[in-house]
């Protein structure tokens, strides 16, 4: 009979690692405070001394869906479309920001423990085990 992952390791070792790593990586996740500083004001690129901000970014978004309406095989509105759209998505995502929230250094021992220990023991249940003694 197979064991995790059809190798010859615990299944036992498989489902307790992985209950481990679900609850360490969920109350590590749950003690991650995420905020952002997003707003139409708010200067997402610098270019020299000039700021771009993310209102300035709509503009060219805006010429792009009327070309794009008008005609749709106009290159100049897709890459405008596009180009303002990535524009716009990386400056949501660098205006992110994560913090941990004030915990104990037993919650954080205890997140830890829970994290890499149940990684190490999924880890291990699917690693071939060699058995020495054959049964005869």
């Amino acid at each position: 009979m197979n064991g995790a992952g059809g190798t010859s390791g615990g299944v036992g070792q498989f489902f307790i690692g992985l209950i481990m790593m679900c609850g360490g990586f969920y109350m590590l996740l749950k003690a991650i405070k995420v905020t952002s500083s997003f707003g139409f004001g708010y200067s997402l690129y610098s270019v020299g001394s000039y700021n771009l901000t993310s209102g300035m970014i709509m503009i060219p978004f805006i010429f792009g869906v009327g070309i794009m309406f008008y005609n749709a095989k106009n290159i100049l509105g897709w890459v405008l479309t596009f180009g303002s759209l990535t524009g716009l998505i990386f400056g949501v995502i660098s205006s992110i920001q994560f913090r941990f929230t004030h915990m104990s250094a037993f919650d954080l021992i205890v997140i830890l423990v829970l994290s890499m220990g149940g990684l190490g023991l999924f880890l291990r249940s699917l690693k071939t085990v060699e058995k020495r003694y054959p049964s005869s």
